[in-house]
């Protein structure tokens, strides 16, 4: 196992700081609280300790803290340390470990293990397996300083790349690249983008790469204003009048041949699955339930779940070489509590990234 040389600089004491949610609650309550908790550490031969330099904020992570998302089980204990977006500095080494050194950077997706056994993990869909463990869903999340994982369930970043800057890559950049694929772009495809937020403005990206006609699609005009900037071919403003709403995007834009839907609404869903042509595709990227759906148009529902480990390296490649533009606003770690009522009033351009 690794051992510290002299004049480390890295703090070696036993607690360490975290943002701890003991109970679901508005988060006007300020549920998250400081905390002085044991420090991880390396639990097995294969692990890495990392410590964190920055993590994105979600917003899964809020609808997990307030507890909209507790029929579904998440969060599935408390007390529980959020965040799940990290990248950090590793500063210690498992003595099997072969893929990282001390000082490498690294980053965690929500996608925390998996069993390596069963059929998905066999096919490459390890984030499908039933005994997945998510990052942020126990105290072994973002909102802290220190955390340990498995080299095989962190991803390697490239120095030149800096935290606040890669996190918000490790959820909303893999669930946008991973929605993108899953509505099979190709040049020319009119790709309606609903809800342009940490993980929308990265999905304009990733489409644009791929050629596509992009419609961005929000109801907040700052939103639309970061889109329109990375390269969406044209933007329109949501109104929750389906009929007018429907009328213009068709008179203007036409027919969608796919829609991605990132808003958390049911009545989104369903205006996106009604904006797209008979044969076209809708991908939910997020929780809700389909209220209306005519099989006899042909059309395709597909869900998505943030990807693969092969997937997060895929997405990190894609960033280092194209320059991906991640639009991110910086904020302390006390300052969790503010930053999420920020993002749930929609005062969040894009993504919020907490620095440590």
């Amino acid at each position: 196992m690794y051992k510290y040389p002299k004049n480390c600089e890295y703090d070696v004491t036993e607690k360490m700081r975290a943002m701890v949610l003991s109970g679901c609650a508005p988060i006007e309550k300020k549920p998250l609280k400081l905390t002085e908790i044991d420090k991880h550490q390396i639990q097995k031969p294969n692990e890495i300790l990392i410590k964190i330099e920055a993590c994105g904020v979600c917003h899964s992570q809020l609808h997990g803290i307030e507890g909209d998302w507790q029929d579904i089980g998440i969060p599935s204990t408390l007390p529980t340390v959020p965040g799940h977006e990290v990248v950090g500095k590793v500063i210690e080494v498992g003595k099997e470990v072969t893929k990282f050194n001390v000082d490498d950077r690294a980053g965690i997706s929500p996608l925390l293990s998996s069993c390596f056994e069963c059929q998905y993990c066999d096919e490459g869909k390890e984030q499908l397996c039933e005994k997945m463990e998510v990052t942020g869903e126990s105290l072994r999340g973002g909102y802290a300083e220190y955390i340990n994982v498995s080299e095989d369930f962190a991803t390697k970043v490239p120095g030149t790349m800096q935290p606040e800057y890669a996190a918000p890559l490790f959820c909303a950049g893999i669930t946008a690249y991973k929605a993108v694929k899953a509505a099979e772009p190709a040049t020319h495809k009119k790709i309606g983008i609903f809800g342009i937020g940490g993980v929308g403005h990265l999905a304009v990206e990733f489409a644009k790469l791929e050629g596509c006609e992009i419609i961005a699609i929000s109801r907040n005009q700052k939103h639309l204003d970061v889109a329109k900037r990375l390269g969406a071919s044209h933007t329109i403003k949501y109104t929750s009048n389906q009929d007018p709403f429907l009328e213009e995007l068709k008179n203007k834009h036409g027919m969608l041949d796919a829609a991605i839907v990132f808003a958390p609404s049911d009545e989104v869903t369903d205006t996106a699955i009604k904006a797209i042509k008979k044969g076209g595709t809708v991908v939910i990227g997020t929780v809700g339930k389909i209220t209306s759906f005519l099989s006899f148009e042909e059309k395709t529902i597909r869900g998505t779940l943030i990807g693969s480990r092969k997937d997060m390296e895929e997405v990190i490649r894609i960033a280092e070489q194209n320059n991906l533009q991640v639009v991110s606003e910086a904020y302390p770690l006390e300052q969790a509590n503010e930053v999420l009522l920020k993002l749930k009033n929609s005062e969040i351009d894009a993504r919020a990234v907490l620095i440590l």
